[in-house]
């Protein structure tokens, strides 16, 4: 494989900028209708929706786990590849990838019922958080975890099947008021591995 674009994180938190939100393609898919969020064509890591990717760790709360990120070359096409080793010291335990929805204030998704993306993965716990207007505090986001294997996979997250953490009150995510997306791998994992080929909204058409 080719690596295209890396951003890895130490000590440091790697923080891009992100520019303005434009339209994204529209694609049937059975019985649902995908809105591409990124499909990782732009190996600089800028998505299809116009905005950048992030990247950090627990490092940012003096955890003690390390991350690469980036979009590497696989069987003729881009896709977002995330490794690392995630550890529970200093109680840490997490790498993630973020992804801002809007280049200002929110994206709203309230016509959609969840995110879907193709992804594989290694042994190891992975999953996608969502945050909204409600989630200012760093410690709360909405999570849905994947379950996929190292063959590609499709995989639908419905919006009302996310867990609320670190808020006061349990409550699917607000669709109509999105902030970021975000892959993360968790827990104790020496060799966290996650590849995504693309990462949307669908929509169930009546």
């Amino acid at each position: 494989m080719v690596i295209l674009m890396v951003m890895r994180v130490s000590q440091t938190v790697v923080l891009l900028a992100f520019a303005a939100v434009v339209a994204s393609p529209v694609i049937a898919s059975g019985p649902s209708s995908v809105t591409v969020i990124d499909d990782f064509r732009d190996s600089h890591g800028t998505a299809v929706i116009g905005t950048r990717w992030e990247s950090f760790t627990d490092r940012v709360m003096g955890g003690r786990s390390d991350m690469s990120a980036g979009i590497v070359r696989d069987d003729g096409r881009n896709v977002l590849r995330m490794s690392g080793r995630v550890s529970l010291e200093n109680n840490g335990g997490f790498i993630q990838v973020r992804l801002p929805l809007a280049a200002s204030g929110t994206l709203d998704a309230g016509a959609y019922d969840g995110v879907i993306l193709e992804v594989r993965t290694g042994a190891g716990e992975y999953s996608i958080h969502l945050r909204d207007d409600r989630t200012r505090l760093p410690w709360a986001y909405y999570r849905h975890s994947i379950d996929a294997g190292d063959d590609w996979t499709v995989v639908r997250l419905p919006f009302r099947e996310f867990d609320s953490e670190g808020m006061l009150v349990s409550r699917a995510p607000n669709a109509g008021r999105l902030r970021s997306i975000a892959v993360v791998a968790t827990g104790d994992n020496a060799a966290a591995l996650i590849e995504v080929r693309s990462i949307g909204l669908y929509r169930h058409d009546s």
